[in-house]
This record gives C-alpha cells, structure tokens and sequence, in this order.
C-alpha cells in the first residue's frame, strides 16, 4: 500500500478540545450526578430545619439543653437524646476501634493464607446483618447476660470507690447505656475492620520488606510504616463506623432502656436521637409541636454528624512540615 493510500485509510486527527456527542452526554450526565447529591444533601437540610423551626422558635436555643420531654404538657427539649447518641457513640468507637484494628492486623500480618478469606468474608457478612437482628440478639442475649454476669459484681465490685460507684450505680436491668454501646461496637467493628484490612494490603511490600531487613519486628513495621501510610483511610474508616453508631435506630432503641433522663451510670436507661424519633414519631400528629421538635432533633443529629465530619478532616490535613 502506498503512503497516500495509507494516509487516506488513517481516522482523521481530532483537534485538541473537540469533543464528540457521546463525550458531552457522558459529561453532563457526570456532572449531573455530582450535583444531584448537592441538591439532595441541601433539600434534606432544609426540609428538617423547616420541619423544626416552630420548636425552635418555641423553646428557643435552650431547646438544646433543656431535658425536659412532656407530650402532655407540651414542653420537649434535647439534651437527653442528644447526651446519649454521644455518649453511647463514643463508648462504641473506644471499644470497636482496638478490636477491629486487632482483626485487621491479623488478617494482614499474621493469620495462615488459608484463613484470611474465610475469616475477611465473615467480617463482611456480619456488616450485612440486619440492625433489627442486632437488636433482637442484645434484647434477648446480651441484656441478660449483662444483668446477670456483669452488672451485679461490677456494681458490688467499685460501690466503695468515689467516682466508680456513680458511673457503674443502679439497679442491674441489664438494659441502659453502655449495653446499647456494646450492641453499637459490635454493629460497627465489622466496618471498622473491613477498611483497615483493605487499606493495610494497599501498602507496597518493599516498604515492609525493607523495614525487616534492617531487624524491625512485625509490630514496628505496623506502627512505622503500615499506619503513617494509611493514616487518612484508617481514619475514613473509624469516621465511617461512627457516622453507623450516630444514626443507628432499631438496635440501640431494644437495649437502651428508652427513659428521658440523664443519669450519670453507665448502666442507667436514656435515649439517642434516633430511638427517641423511632419510638415518638408514629404517634405524633401532623403540624404538631411534637413533631416538629422531633424534626429538630433530626436537624441536631445532622448537625452533629457533620460536625463529626468537619474533625475528621481537620485531623487528616497536612501538618506543616511534615
């Protein structure tokens, strides 16, 4: 074949910035889908503060500490459910973040070849569980055992110790805050785990590699080199199982106990913002004060998440030199 018939056969030379239809389509259906979730996040806001705003204009800004909850008398404020989504929130991260980075270092350093997947497949299959079957297994099971076994020798173990006999005080219900913490770690661990895995196999083996050769241990390699290299995962991750423990409903509004007050015991009942809208919010009436501050609590809980979200990033960004 000649040059010029060569020439003539070759596609045509598309110049620089031309974009063909299906180039535009894809582009503004991508930047379609990229504003849509803009759109959706700002209707949710908007439509929980508008919902909200006539409790908030009634009770005011001490809406946010006033624990008082009376359908009856019309008088409704936050600070119970919003004291134990946090309480119970980061009682669960304190005791699922050492477990799941202990799955996670397992299944990456030190378990046998043949049992990482069955064990990694496990893990996954338990973040796929049902949060109403979480619940009915802590009603049914760990309430109580908690009542039973723990409870009662905690209590009759520190009821001499100042500050323990107030923290760990009441009657032994096996129900209350710290058990619907437990039912939360053991709701988020597998999320937990399942992205510090992921992350810690993303590490190049020559980094682990080199680290042994010149005598680290297995822990050094973890803490030296795995960790700093996956720092901003393994924080998404614990970010993301608190974002879980935040919003979870059914399994905590089973085990908490659902009694709208603020005690200082770990084993005493209270509420979260999730249970308490779960469990009021069928029997309210529209245009209601009740709903509407059940409404507001919505907003509140989506103020805290983002704020939640707001310190992860700061605790992610670059520290000057570094």
């Amino acid at each position: 074949m000649s040059q010029s018939a060569a020439l003539s056969a070759s596609p045509p030379i598309r110049r620089a910035g031309a974009a063909s239809p299906g180039d535009r389509i894809f582009s503004l259906i991508a930047h379609g889908a990229g504003l849509f979730v803009l759109v959706l996040l700002g209707a949710i806001i908007v439509s929980l503060f508008i919902g909200g705003l006539p409790a908030l204009r009634a009770f005011g800004l001490p809406f946010l500490w006033d624990s008082d909850w009376d359908p009856v008398q019309q008088v409704f404020g936050a600070a119970v459910p919003i004291y134990g989504t946090i309480v119970t929130s980061v009682i669960a991260l304190i005791i699922a973040v050492p477990l799941a980075f202990g799955i996670a270092f397992w299944l990456t350093e030190l378990a046998p070849a043949w049992l990482r997947r069955p064990v990694g497949t496990a893990i996954e299959l338990l973040a796929a569980v049902p949060s109403i079957i979480y619940g009915m297994w802590g009603f049914f099971m760990i309430v109580p055992f908690m009542a039973s076994w723990i409870q009662p020798p905690v209590i009759d173990a520190v009821g001499d110790i100042p500050v323990l006999s107030t923290l760990f005080a009441g009657p032994p219900f096996g129900t209350g805050i710290l058990t619907a913490a437990i039912i939360l770690a053991v709701m988020i661990i597998p999320f937990v785990a399942a992205t510090m895995r992921d992350v810690f196999l993303t590490v190049p083996p020559v980094f682990k590699e080199s680290a042994y050769g010149v005598g680290c241990t297995t822990w050094e390699v973890m803490r030296s080199i795995v960790l700093p290299y996956t720092r901003v995962s393994v924080v998404g991750g614990i970010m993301l199982g608190l974002g879980r423990a935040l919003g979870e409903t059914m399994a905590v509004t089973f085990v908490i106990g659902n009694t709208n007050r603020i005690s200082a015991s770990l084993f005493g009942p209270g509420n979260t913002i999730a249970s308490l809208v779960a469990l009021e919010f069928p029997e309210s009436q529209a245009g209601s004060l009740k709903l509407s501050s059940l409404l507001a609590l919505g907003f509140i809980l989506f103020v805290i998440s983002f704020i939640v979200l707001a310190i992860s990033r700061l605790l992610l960004r670059p520290r000057s030199g570094s």
